[in-house]
């Protein structure tokens, strides 16, 4: 849990000094529901510029001309770069939604329903080819105590292991 504070921190103070390229994704195994719930904090203008370059359109993530243009393209993007993996079987994800806070937006998913997570893992491959230096920190947690992944272009799977 002390890394996760610290990270918060250090991501405050790499939001002042953007372009620093990185995201927090937090994946918590609901033990009623027997499912994760996910949500990802990205810096929402590299998203619009990503999302821009790969329509070809001119996107404003904060004023959107069609927001169920954006909203499907966001989906679709999110979907296709994260990939959950439950005792070693694919998980798959839905897209619930985004909100926007300040610099950097949270965008959330849930999986669908899974036997208890002994081994979780993760590959993120969100703007890795668009940013050479894009760095992905996933917190997995499974009770109360988080693990914690560094994923970036040379490392985009990671995995752990829970009792």
């Amino acid at each position: 849990m002390h890394h996760h504070y610290i990270f918060t921190i250090i991501l405050g103070w790499m939001a002042i000094f953007h372009p620093f390229y990185i995201s927090l994704t937090e994946a918590k195994y609901n033990e009623q529901s027997g499912s994760f719930e996910i949500s990802q904090k990205i810096f929402w203008d590299d998203f619009e510029s990503v999302l821009s370059g790969e329509s070809g359109k001119k996107l404003n993530f904060l004023n959107p001309a069609d927001q169920q243009e954006l909203d499907a393209m966001v989906e679709k993007y999110l979907l296709l770069h994260n990939l959950l993996y439950v005792n070693g079987k694919e998980v798959k994800l839905k897209y619930l939604g985004y909100e926007v806070e300040e610099d950097a937006a949270w965008f959330y998913f849930q999986s669908e329903k899974v036997k208890f997570p002994y081994e979780v893992g993760m590959k993120n491959t969100v703007f890795l080819k668009q940013f050479e230096n894009q760095q992905h920190v996933v917190n997995l947690y499974v009770g109360k105590n988080p693990k914690t992944l560094m994923l970036d272009r040379k490392k985009n799977f990671g995995k752990v292991k829970f009792n």
